[in-house]
């Protein structure tokens, strides 16, 4: 069969034309948002819809929501994760960690994005962190709060406070970070789940990898921070509702720590994870993401 040159002729000219076509696409959004002069946070920031701001837990970055972001976008969430300073691959300046310094470059990010009414989650210390910036955000970029294996209202015992480790435990911590970091990234490893088997071999080797990727400094002064902050005067201030979800066999942060906080917000609920240790949201990655969309719908 003759294909005529006229044929052949306009296919070609069709072809050249859509070549040249402008590709139309919404701008690319960004990865890194600088909070200071030369500390740049890494940031997750994906999907369309109700902003969902969550920030992660001593040692890890944004990346340990890996599990929850799929989800969270295909039911019409817009997720931002935040890494910390010092973590991931945020920016690791060596100077102060605490939690005023946390709170305060998150809100720096969720001007930048010009987030508002968002639901702010914080998993471990990333919710201590939560807490502490929801008791003085009075609606500005807030209007929910989900709290997961929360490191509050004290991560140490005090008089009045007979919950979670004592201070001399968490003083040898301290001075295994300095002296082995990666053998006490194994430790929490082995307690950061209900058993040492809940969780598969390549999500704790993933998990291990996360907590090597962070600073050493960072790591020693959240810890400190974690040790040395109470923030039950900054539960009392908090009024927005609250959804807490914790593991009934935490080793790190126990549940009577979750029934304290539960006793402290006035609008809030807590969902007992039965099978969970600390890492909840992995070992019962299905209904704690039922739960948290159900609740920021």
């Amino acid at each position: 069969m003759e294909i005529s040159k006229a044929y052949l002729a306009k296919q070609s000219e069709k072809t050249n034309t859509e070549a040249f076509l402008p590709v139309i696409s919404k701008p690319v959004r960004e990865e890194y948002i600088e909070v200071e002069p030369n500390v740049r946070l890494h940031i997750t920031d994906a999907g369309e819809g109700k902003p969902i701001v969550l920030l992660h837990g001593w040692p890890l970055s944004n990346e340990m929501y890996e599990y929850q972001y799929n989800d969270l976008v295909n039911n019409n969430f817009r997720v931002i994760g935040i890494t910390l300073r010092g973590f991931g691959k945020s920016g690791k300046p060596f100077g102060e960690y605490n939690y005023d310094i946390y709170a305060n470059d998150i809100k720096k990010v969720l001007c930048k994005l010009n987030i508002t009414g968002a639901v702010l989650g914080g998993f471990s210390m990333g919710g201590a962190i939560a807490i502490r910036f929801a008791s003085t955000d009075n609606g500005a970029h807030v209007s929910k709060l989900a709290l997961f294996g929360v490191a509050a209202p004290i991560w140490t015992q005090r008089d009045d406070y007979p919950y979670n480790f004592s201070e001399y435990a968490l003083n040898e911590l301290i001075e295994l970070n300095y002296r082995d970091r990666p053998q006490l990234l194994t430790n929490v490893g082995k307690i950061f789940a209900a058993t040492e088997t809940s969780l598969s071999l390549g999500i704790n080797s993933w998990l291990l990898g996360l907590g090597l990727n962070s600073s050493s400094h960072a790591m020693a002064q959240s810890l400190i921070a974690l040790r040395d902050t109470d923030l039950r005067n900054d539960l009392a201030a908090i009024s927005i509702p609250t959804l807490i979800m914790h593991g009934k066999k935490d080793k790190i942060c126990t549940f009577q720590m979750a029934e304290e906080m539960k006793s402290r917000l006035i609008n809030s609920y807590l969902i007992p994870f039965e099978n969970s240790g600390h890492a909840l949201l992995l070992e019962e990655s299905v209904k704690f993401n039922k739960e948290l969309i159900r609740f920021a719908t």
